[in-house]
C-alpha cells in the first residue's frame, strides 16, 4: 500500500500572488486528489457598483489591476449598448491599443511568474524587464501605469499626440527582437521544457466540459477568441488578427499561447496606431442610462462578461461580472491528478489564476 498524506498548499504560499488554498492528497509523491478553497478576498465590488454609474468607470478597474482596462472597457461597452451611444473610430483604436498593451503586461507577468515558480529567476527578470517597458508605454498614453482611468461612455477621456504615437510605435518595434528571444527560450530551453512539457494536461474534451476560456482553452485545442466578434477596433480594415491556439493542452502549451499572443499584441498595437486619424475621442451623452446591456471582451485570461441594468438615475439596479479566472481555476483538480507534488506550483500558476477578480 502506498503511503498517503494530505498537504495544505496555500492560502499563503511563495508561488501565489493572492490567497488560494489547495488541500492536496498525496500517494507517496503523486497527487491523488485536490480540494479547492476560494473566498479569501471578497470585497463586494458588484454591490458597490450599484451606487453611481459614472464612478464605475474607475471602480471597475479595481476588480483586477492586471486587466483593469479590460474591465472598464467591457463596462463601457455594456453602457453603450444601453444608451445606443457609439464610440468614435479614434476612441475604438485607442481602446484597442491599450487593451493590447495591457495584454502584454499581463502575459509577461504570467510567464515571469511561471519562471519564478520553477526557480528560473534569471528568466523571471527578463520577462519583467519587458513588462516594465510596456507599463511605461501605458503611462505614456494614459498617464497611469496600472489603472489607466481612460474609458468613458462613448469613448476615452484622453487623446494621444502624433509625436507620442510615433514614439510609442518606435519603442514597441524596438521591443520585438527581445520578445522573440524570450519566445525562443519558452519554445526550446531544456529547463523550461522539462518543467512544463506534458505537465498539467487538460484535454480538449475536459476543457469543453469545464467551459474554460482564454489561453487555457486555446492551449487545449479550442480556437475561440472574443476579439473575433469585432469589439473595439478589431473589425476595422487594417487590423489583422487571428486566434493563437495549440493542441497539447499542457503547461508548455499554455505558456506558448501566451508568448505568441504577446508578440501578436505588439503587432496589433502597431497596426492600430498606424490607423489613427484626426477626430474626437468620445461621442456626447447627457442624462442617465436606462435599460439593460451585456458586453463581452477578451481579457488576458479569457472571456470577460458584464451585465448592467440601469434605471434612469445615477444609480444602477444591478451590475454582474463573470471573470475568466472564475471558470479557469476549478479544472486544476483535473490538471493536478497524478502529477508529482513538485509540479503543483508550476501547474497552478500556468492557468494564471487571478483571485482578486474571482472573489471580487
Amino acid at each position: 500500500m502506498p503511503r498517503t498524506s494530505t498537504i495544505p498548499f496555500g492560502p499563503q504560499h511563495p508561488s501565489f500572488l493572492e490567497p488560494l488554498h489547495l488541500r492536496v492528497r498525496l500517494e507517496e509523491e503523486k497527487v491523488a486528489g485536490v480540494d479547492l478553497s476560494l473566498g479569501y478576498n471578497h470585497r463586494g465590488i458588484e454591490y458597490a457598483m450599484e451606487k453611481d454609474w459614472k464612478r464605475n468607470f474607475f471602480l471597475s478597474e479595481r476588480v483586477c489591476g492586471i486587466c483593469s482596462f479590460h474591465h472598464s472597457t467591457t463596462y463601457a461597452q455594456a453602457l453603450e449598448m444601453v444608451t445606443g451611444v457609439q464610440p468614435t473610430e479614434r476612441a475604438r483604436l485607442l481602446r484597442t491599443v491599450l487593451l493590447e498593451v495591457q495584454r502584454v503586461t499581463s502575459h509577461t507577468l504570467a510567464l515571469g511568474h511561471i519562471a519564478e515558480a520553477m526557480g528560473y529567476e534569471n528568466l523571471f527578470m527578463h520577462f519583467f524587464r519587458e513588462r516594465e517597458e510596456y507599463m511605461r508605454i501605458a503611462n505614456e498614453i494614459s498617464g497611469n501605469r496600472v489603472h489607466y482611468c481612460m474609458n468613458w461612455l462613448g469613448g476615452v477621456r484622453r487623446d494621444i499626440s502624433p509625436e507620442a504615437a510615433r514614439e510609442v510605435s518606435r519603442r514597441m518595434e524596438a521591443s520585438l527582437p527581445r520578445l522573440r528571444d524570450l519566445a525562443d527560450v519558452v519554445r526550446k530551453d531544456s529547463t523550461w521544457l522539462k518543467r512544463t512539457k506534458g505537465v498539467g494536461s487538460l484535454s480538449k474534451a475536459q476543457a469543453e466540459d469545464w467551459a474554460v476560456v482564454g489561453p487555457v482553452a486555446r492551449a487545449s485545442g479550442i480556437s475561440y477568441d472574443v476579439r473575433l466578434t469585432g469589439n473595439a477596433a478589431y473589425s476595422l480594415d487594417g487590423i489583422k488578427f487571428k486566434p493563437i491556439w495549440r493542441e497539447e493542452g499542457d503547461s508548455w502549451a499554455r505558456c506558448m499561447v501566451r508568448m505568441d499572443e504577446t508578440l501578436q499584441s505588439v503587432e496589433v498595437c502597431l497596426q492600430a496606431l498606424s490607423l489613427l486619424k484626426e477626430g474626437p475621442v468620445a461621442s456626447p451623452f447627457k442624462g442617465n442610462p436606462s435599460g439593460e446591456g451585456f458586453s463581452r471582451n477578451e481579457a488576458p485570461r479569457g472571456e470577460l462578461m458584464y451585465w448592467v441594468k440601469a434605471n434612469g438615475t445615477a444609480g444602477l439596479d444591478r451590475v454582474q461580472v463573470r471573470t475568466p479566472a472564475f471558470v479557469n481555476i476549478p479544472p486544476l483538480g483535473e490538471m493536478l491528478q497524478g502529477e508529482q507534488f513538485a509540479n503543483v506550483p508550476v501547474i497552478v500558476v500556468s492557468v494564471d489564476p487571478c483571485i482578486c477578480c474571482t472573489d471580487r
